[in-house]
């Protein structure tokens, strides 16, 4: 077979190597991918496309062991690339999870709310830190902060309204 390109188009060198080589190299590729068709079909088909991509690699030396070759590399490459990466779970996983864990919940409300306060103005999310989180009066948040009581107290209120309307948009309205 002529896979030198002279004379020949694009579609008729990837036909004639499909036609010629497919059948074989899905075989091997079968072999390879422990019976999976999908997989073995993806890598037949990136193999010849590698083919199309490279004419020069073809022409002077035979064109079947290159070509099982370019395969085995690609059925080596998936193989490496799903094993560094986590194992994929199909939505049942997450239905899995029971829904009454009250932990669990807690943890989710307490990442929004942790979202919530970094979304607000620092002035704001320092009051809110020291007043509720670490439970300080307004004189004692005055002092760490530096500032006058009652800047505290104003700022705790609009923090407070900068915080309601923060987890109404995300679905959380207190």
């Amino acid at each position: 077979m002529d896979v030198s390109g002279a004379g020949t188009s694009d579609e008729q060198l990837i036909r004639a190597l499909y036609a010629e080589h497919a059948g074989p190299l899905l075989g091997y590729v079968l072999r390879l991918t422990g019976g999976d068709r999908q997989r073995a079909e993806d890598i037949v088909q990136e193999t010849l496309l590698r083919a199309w991509r490279h004419p020069e690699a073809l022409s002077g030396r035979p064109i079947r062991p290159w070509l099982f070759t370019v395969a085995r590399n690609l059925v080596v490459d998936a193989h490496r690339a799903r094993r560094a990466r986590p194992r994929e779970v199909g939505e049942a996983a997450l239905f899995a999870l029971p829904s009454d864990r009250p932990d669990l919940d807690r943890a989710l409300e307490s990442w929004e709310v942790a979202d919530a306060l970094g979304s607000l103005r620092p002035e704001h999310r320092s009051v809110l830190l020291e007043t509720y989180y670490r439970g300080r009066s307004v004189a004692e948040a005055a002092t760490v902060l530096g500032i006058p009581a009652g800047t505290v107290k104003s700022r705790t209120y609009y923090a407070l309204r900068a915080l309601r309307l923060a987890l109404e948009e995300r679905g959380m309205a207190p």
